[in-house]
């Protein structure tokens, strides 16, 4: 299988990857039959060690550590969150505030569904400052900065406090975008029309943090995919 994972930079030390939405990071027990983009960088760069990760169905940036010693000095980076990420949301709602934090404990993997959820007693701590960018009718562009990262994170916690990310299958309705759901006026066939989006609208945008061996900063940014970018382009017509 041809990798659909386009490198960004790698040295001795790590790699640095975009990953569409619809791949795993690491094989999933869940989901055996998705591709995996550790399997598939694997074949090109032999061994690699997780350093973190993001969902499936999250499109963005990934980084993975090639050595042992590369591994434990990034994992101590994101165990002191000494790595800066930054995320791009369209949520469903108009948000109220243009900033915002939630710090709701979670405990992941609580239901038959494998959802996370905010559990006060037995959660785990974590913390995610929020920052609206735009607002289109019912709907916001959101910038979402974690500073932990428990497993959704952000989709739990943007759900929290009322915005539901775009077609999120476990915290929000799952249902796609469709153009003619935007616009009064759409003249198109409905047995033909395919969604602007149909997958959870989240985008690893930024991670900035120091190279593992000489400390010096390294910043990588990505743009949004296709899927994201046309539905922003057609909310911004609203």
């Amino acid at each position: 299988m041809k990798s659909t994972l386009e490198t960004l930079y790698s040295d001795e030390s790590l790699i640095v990857v975009f990953k569409p939405a619809g791949i795993l990071c690491i094989p999933d027990r869940y989901d055996s039959e998705a591709p995996v983009a550790l399997d598939q960088l694997e074949k090109d760069f032999g061994r690699l060690f997780v350093v973190h990760r993001i969902d499936k169905d999250t499109s963005g940036l990934l980084l993975y550590a090639r050595s042992a010693e590369a591994h434990k000095a990034l994992g101590e980076l994101f165990f002191t969150r000494a790595v800066e990420k930054e995320y791009l949301a369209i949520v469903r709602g108009r948000t109220m505030e243009d900033s915002w934090d939630c710090g709701l404990s979670l405990r992941a993997d609580a239901d038959h569904l494998h959802r996370t959820i905010v559990d006060k007693r037995r959660g785990k701590d974590c913390f995610t400052r929020f920052e609206t960018m735009e607002r289109f009718g019912e709907f916001s562009l959101v910038r979402a900065l974690p500073e932990t990262g428990r497993t959704h994170q952000i989709r739990v916690h943007l759900t929290a406090t009322g915005y539901p990310i775009v077609a999120d299958p476990l915290y929000g309705d799952g249902k796609p975008i469709l153009l003619s759901s935007l616009k009064r006026k759409w003249k198109g066939d409905p047995f033909e029309e395919k969604p602007l989006i149909a997958r959870t609208a989240l985008h690893a945008r930024r991670i900035a943090f120091a190279h593992p061996a000489d400390r010096r900063p390294m910043v990588f940014e990505a743009e949004a995919p296709r899927d994201f970018a046309a539905l922003l382009a057609q909310l911004r017509k609203l």
